[in-house]
């Protein structure tokens, strides 16, 4: 199943999209107050079926949110998790000195987080306070969805624990980034997190065989497959869990490839006017316009 969470006529719906993709039916969810998308996970994982309200809208007339509205923590991400593109940033100065080759694969995940703040709709735009910042870089990842909620869990069991794949924009300000030593403030300035359309459901998803592809101004900027990822998502599961209890509704960022703006001599850093446009393979598409 394809699960949207979109506007439609100013009231925020789930909706499951059409084998065809062309419209969204819309299900008959409430949640009292809380998250509409969680409350339908629990619901699917506790063996209960999607009710839909019989009303079909065509995507056309749907304005896409990010699928998790109140996920429990910030966006968990992991860094340099491509090969290529930890020795594009190694090579790239962002971290002060001068790397050795043995120094661009991490030994253990690396893990950081974007503030749930900066989730943004799968074609809003990217609202850019150019006045902190003027380099501006793009990030296609895969994301995944937590379903199962745990702590400790092990790798052999960390499948169990994903209830669905989508995608993410991890936009950076990369000054930023550097001038306060650490990535918080950086990765966290709101609208920077596009995420969506929709959650696939994992039944439908090979996650260790997708493509991922991201153009700026239809350049196509990177193209890699997740096979390529230096820590699998069993491996990035068990190592968060280890430290914090993950919830349903919690969201990964797996890492990106190479080919970010700041791996280009000179840097292609965006600028306004910008149209970022990721795809990953049988997941659907971001398509956001930097202003």
């Amino acid at each position: 199943m394809k699960i949207a969470r979109f506007n439609y006529q100013e009231r925020i719906c789930l909706g499951l999209l059409t084998p065809a993709g062309e419209a969204c039916e819309i299900l008959a969810i409430e949640a009292a107050g809380g998250d509409l998308m969680i409350a339908l996970m629990a619901r699917l994982l506790a063996g209960e079926q999607a009710v839909t309200t019989g009303v079909s809208v065509p995507v056309s007339a749907v304005r896409w949110l990010p699928p998790i509205a109140s996920p429990s923590k910030n966006v968990l991400c992991v860094g340099k998790n491509y090969a290529a593109h930890a020795a594009e940033f190694a090579r790239s100065g962002y971290e002060g000195g001068t790397p050795k080759p043995s120094d661009y694969i991490p030994e253990s995940p690396i893990i950081f987080s974007k503030a749930a703040c900066c989730l943004n709709g799968a074609h809003a735009d990217i609202q850019v306070p150019w006045t902190i910042t003027q380099e501006v870089d793009y990030e296609a990842e895969l994301g995944v969805i937590i379903g199962r909620g745990g702590r400790g869990i092990a790798r052999a069991d960390a499948y169990a624990h994903v209830f669905g794949y989508t995608v993410i924009n991890d936009v950076t300000a990369r000054d930023a980034q550097a001038r306060h030593k650490q990535w918080l403030l950086g990765k966290s300035i709101d609208t920077f997190c596009p995420i969506g359309p929709w959650i696939v459901t994992a039944d439908e998803v090979d996650p260790e065989n997708l493509e991922v592809r991201c153009w700026v101004n239809e350049e196509l900027r990177q193209h890699a497959n997740t096979r390529d990822l230096i820590f699998d998502i069993p491996t990035i599961i068990e190592t968060i869990s280890a430290s914090m209890t993950l919830m349903p509704g919690d969201i990964i960022a797996t890492g990106t490839p190479a080919g970010v703006g700041i791996g280009f001599k000179p840097p292609k850093f965006l600028k306004p006017g910008d149209v970022v446009r990721i795809d990953i393979a049988g997941l659907g598409e971001l398509r956001n316009t930097v202003r």
